[in-house]
Parts: C-alpha cells; structure tokens; sequence
C-alpha cells in the first residue's frame, strides 16, 4: 500500500529579519518555485493547498521586545498545526513547503498534540546547516524565530512560542537529533550541554549519510515516531546559494538525497518540511530544480508500492510482533505497549492495534558503492552512496478507520510569563 503525499504550502516570511530596511524576505516565494518545477506531479501527490501567513510588517519593533512577529507567528502556528493533523487523519504524509524555519513551531505543536494523543513521544530530525539555538539563555539578543526555532521547540524562550496552548517543550532535548550543522557552530557547545545528539558535517560525511539516518533512527529508538525538518542550507553554498544566510562546509545535493531518503523510509517518519529557499537569489530556477530533483529521489521510498501508511510504532524490547485482538486507533496508530497510558499512568486514547520495534524489519546499512550524483558547481563531496531500496514492511492489523479531528487543538492552561527575552542590542544578523 502506497503513502500518499500530501503538499501543504506554509509560504511564511515571519521568522527572517529583512535582508534591507526596504525589503522582505523572499523565501515566502518558495513553494510556488518549486511547484513550477511539477513537484506534485513528480511526487504524484495530492495537493494540500496553501496557509497564507499574516502580512510581513515588523512595525515598531525594537530590540529588547522579544520575537518580532511573536503574535502572528503563534497564530500561525496553531493553524500550520490543524492543517498537518488534518493530512495526518487522512492516513497521509505530510510534505510542508515553507517559508522560513519558523514553520517548524506548528510542526512541532502537530507533532505534541500527536504525542499526547498516543500516548508516546515524537522526536524530531532536524537538518540544518545551522543550530538555530539562540535564546535568552545563551545570547544578548533574540528577535528572528527562524534562527531561534530549535530552542523554542525544545522549551527555551518567550512562553507565547516555546509554550503555545500550555505546551513546553514540544520536543524533549533527549528526543531530538540535529545533522549537518557546522563543525564550528555558534552554539554547539550548549547543544551538548543540553544532551542534543548531533552530528556535524564532517561526521555526517565521514560516515555516509545512508548510515547517518540509521544511526539517526537508532538514536530517536524510544521515540514512538519522529518528524524531519530540512533547511536547504545544509547545502553547501557552492551548490545552493539562494538562502538567507549561506555559510560554507555543508553537504551535496546527492549527500542530501541519501540522507532523506533513508530518513523516511520507515512508517515511523511522519512527515518532512523544507525550509528557507530563497527564489529572489534563483533567477533562473536552477536551484529550485535542483532542490525538486532532490526531493523527488529522496522521497521515493515514501511513494513506492511497498510503502505503508503512516503510523506510530513504538519501541518494544525484543523483535517479534505482537498482534491484537482490540480496536484500532485512530488513523492507524498504535499505542504503545501499556495502551496509550500517559507519562502519569492515565488511560490512553485506545489499545495496541499491532506493536512493532522502532528498528524491525530494517536491515543493517552497508555503505553502498558510490555513484555518481548530480552537478556540484565545484564541491568535491565525499563518497556519495546509492540510496538503499525501499525495505517492504508487513501492515500489522487490519486498516484503521480515519478519525476526525486527532491533531485538531486542545485548549489548555496557558502557562505564566509572555517574555524571557534580554532587552539588548540587536545583531546585524538575517536569521
């Protein structure tokens, strides 16, 4: 059974400072360049439609106010967040085209409702040429959530982002995996104090990205699922300039298609965003074409026919199946082995509909012969391997109906506190 596609436009600009005093960001542009480029049809995927943001007007803001654009990035997070539930009712996969890394706050609201509603929690890959780990904690200033979103989605900052709807953190430190960021990144030092798990690029590299997404697998093994975030400047400029803030040592575009591909080939992947492609430095549509090439090999494993839909697997001790005699969850989801109970023992939202270990039926990866990737412009990547073939995985239990409503929100007690920003100075910084 196929996983269907589904590709939702999120085309914000929020999450950027403006590249001048009389200028936007362009990556709002983003989906629409690589839709002209038969994305869709490539992927034989439904179209999802498009969530318009709020205006880009940063105002009156001025350092020492927090976030610029907290208010409307909240908003539309929360409504990013119902759209990504709704495709994942559908028994879906879920590919977002932003816009700016800020997309990645209603992403990961999605992906906590989710975990609550299972009962498990979901992890997050998150690929990225930089941490995006400012906050209050480490750095004299915030204002660009597009360079801030890791720490708010792992619970440091404002409380109107890191803390949407009473939520904090939406990814717990332990269940979160960061690849490909610099191997002198600004903040990897805290990323270690916080027990982030990453891998830079020369350790991506030297290992291979095959092996680097089984290696990330294995690391988020507790974890009842996990969501994937790429910002396209993990490339390396010499290959994808058009981004905000390019920064050299990133990876190959071949490197990025093994890599995603291994990423989402397990129904524990449960969906994948793009992020800061910037058309206005494209004027040709090169790189969009590159960026849809990519996307479209590295996603095959989703599309294939011995695909199967999307669904939680939680981790089990030992490698056998376990069937069921119980209801299926919603959505096909399976709950995990104590029946959804939450972290405080409560009933969960349904029994085991059939529970697979976070790693069976996936084979060891062997580094595969290296093949010969697409143009790099002058980058010299490491051996490529060939992307490892789609592994068919069993269904386990009969299909579950569809219900409506999973992911949809959940008022809850909002926590107390609207800023833990520094009133200092502002950086010249885009992101």
């Amino acid at each position: 059974m196929m996983r269907r596609i589904a590709v939702l436009d999120a085309p914000t600009n929020l999450g950027l400072r403006p590249p001048t005093s009389t200028s936007v960001p362009g990556c709002g542009k983003a989906p629409g360049a690589l839709r002209d480029h038969d994305l869709l049809a490539r992927l034989r995927a439904r179209d999802a439609g498009c969530l318009t943001p709020p205006r880009y007007d940063p105002g009156d803001w001025r350092p020492g106010d927090g976030v610029c654009h907290a208010r409307e990035i909240s908003g539309y997070s929360v409504a990013l967040a119902d759209r990504i539930g709704a495709i994942i009712d559908r028994g879906e996969f879920p590919l977002v085209l932003g816009g700016d890394c800020s997309v990645l706050l209603g992403s990961a609201l999605a992906m906590h409702r989710l975990g609550e509603a299972v009962g498990g929690r979901i992890g997050l890959v998150f690929v990225d040429g930089h941490s995006d780990f400012r906050h209050p904690g480490n750095a004299s200033y915030v204002g660009a959530a597009a360079g801030e979103d890791l720490a708010l989605v792992t619970g440091r900052g404002q409380a109107d982002l890191a803390a949407i709807e009473g939520r904090r953190p939406y990814f717990r430190d332990i269940d979160v995996v960061v690849l490909g960021i610099r191997a002198q990144d600004e903040y990897r030092l805290d990323l270690q104090a916080a027990g982030i798990t990453t891998r830079p690029v020369p350790a991506l590299r030297a290992e291979g990205a095959a092996r680097t997404a089984q290696w990330a697998h294995e690391q988020l093994a507790d974890c009842a699922g996990y969501w994937v975030h790429i910002d396209v400047d993990v490339l390396d400029p010499a290959v994808m300039p058009a981004v905000d803030a390019p920064d050299p040592g990133g990876i190959a575009f071949a490197e990025l298609e093994i890599l995603l591909a291994g990423l989402v080939d397990t129904p524990h992947c449960l969906g994948v965003e793009l992020t800061v492609f910037d058309p206005d430095y494209d004027p040709d549509g090169s790189y969009a074409a590159e960026i849809v090439n990519t996307v479209v090999a590295g996603l095959a494993p989703v599309s294939v026919p011995q695909a199967v839909p999307p669904r939680l697997l939680p981790a089990a001790p030992s490698p056998q199946r376990v069937r069921s005699t119980g209801p299926a969850t919603r959505a096909g989801l399976a709950t995990p082995p104590n029946g959804g109970a939450g972290p405080a023992g409560a009933p969960g939202p349904g029994s085991p509909v059939g529970i697979a270990p976070f790693g069976s039926g996936e084979p060891a990866v062997d580094e595969p012969e290296a093949a010969t990737g697409p143009a790099t412009g002058g980058l010299a990547p490491a051996p490529v391997e060939t992307p490892v073939p789609a592994v068919a995985v069993e269904p386990v239990g009969p299909p579950a109906a569809v219900g409506p409503g999973l992911l949809r929100r959940v008022p809850r007690a909002d926590e107390d506190g609207t800023s833990e920003d520094d009133p200092s100075p502002s950086s010249a910084g885009i992101a």
